[in-house]
């Protein structure tokens, strides 16, 4: 088997007690079977907490949240489990976040999620650089279809490119075109070169009126994490459009292009990168904080990616006339 692993995913690591949030706020977290076993056998001190904070959630072993923490999160910021036992005691979602893993059967992609503020900042400030290939002993059947596959992967970075070669707002209006693009191809239609100035220029006659304030009362309906979120999205402060937003979408074409290989709809992903970077830039302050907090309260939370990708198709907000006024039409 392949595996694809960004750069980025080995230069990662934990800043631990200097982290200004923390993966042990907020978040439940979901406790492997093997884990658990551990925990739940521990002698001493750290087993009878452990046995005290562990629940089950319709047969699925959690820990505990009190008072919007882990209670396993120590005052310096650090974790008992690790401090008492090493990294490998660790359950699996805490050894391997925000380390990212897609599995498609015959092939694997390896890279760091938005939602940790150190695997942000790599993500924003870093260069691009191509992902290592490893080979493995492992055999895995491809858990998908094939020729979707390889047009999703022969057009991811041309989608990428339209990014790196265009001013950002005209990118990601050309993003969504290239989208349509590749979707009428996955639809059975007729293999044809990509014109991109064409596209962009029908692109800014569709292009209607747009409303940030209707994307934000969207995202206001889904779930919540943190007190601090709704107070974001009802006092909006725009940015200018910068470089970092450049890396920003880029991320999320890496890490959602090849999904559309599960439902043929590589249409809804293309708008869920769009709007995510109209409702960062919206949100303004850090940028390094505000996209590390909207993929804590958004990306970690999946039936808030599917109310995004539903939304695509039913919310008024995301019509491609109203995205591509706010991204043309400011």
């Amino acid at each position: 088997m392949k595996i694809y692993r960004s750069a980025l995913f080995t230069q990662f690591r934990c800043i631990a007690g200097d982290c200004p949030d923390s993966c042990c706020k907020e978040w439940g977290v979901t406790v492997d079977d093997g884990a658990a076993a551990l925990y739940r056998a521990l002698p001493g001190a750290l087993g009878d907490r452990l046995r005290q904070v562990l629940k089950d959630d319709n047969g699925v072993t959690v820990m505990e949240i009190i008072d919007g923490r882990c209670p396993m999160w120590r005052t310096d910021g650090l974790c008992r489990i690790q401090a008492e036992l090493g990294h490998e005691a660790l359950c699996k979602t805490c050894r391997e976040f925000p380390r990212l893993t897609h599995d498609y059967g015959d092939f694997q992609e390896w890279g760091l999620e938005l939602s940790c503020p150190e695997a942000a900042r790599l993500i924003l400030e870093s260069p691009t650089l191509p992902p290592d290939v490893l080979e493995t002993p492992q055999e895995g059947a491809a858990e998908y279809d094939e020729d979707v596959m390889a047009l999703l992967r022969g057009s991811r970075p041309g989608a990428c490119a339209l990014l790196e070669q265009w001013p950002l707002p005209e990118g990601l209006a050309l993003l969504l075109m290239y989208a349509y693009h590749i979707q009428a191809q996955i639809d059975g239609g007729e293999i044809v070169p990509f014109d991109a100035g064409a596209a962009l220029a029908e692109a800014r006659g569709f292009a209607g009126k747009g409303s940030m304030a209707e994307v934000l009362a969207f995202y206001g309906t889904l779930e919540v994490l943190s007190p601090q979120w709704p107070a974001r999205l009802h006092r909006p402060a725009p940015s200018p459009w910068e470089t970092r937003h450049r890396a920003l979408a880029r991320y999320f074409v890496e890490r959602y292009w090849l999904q559309a290989v599960a439902d043929y709809d590589l249409v809804s992903r293309a708008k869920l990168a769009v709007v995510s970077c109209l409702v960062i830039r919206a949100l303004g302050g850090d940028l390094l904080q505000t996209a590390q907090a909207y993929s804590k309260e958004i990306e970690n939370d999946p039936d808030n990616i599917d109310a995004l990708l539903d939304g695509a198709y039913t919310c008024p907000a995301f019509t491609d006339e109203k995205l591509l006024g706010l991204l043309l039409k400011p």
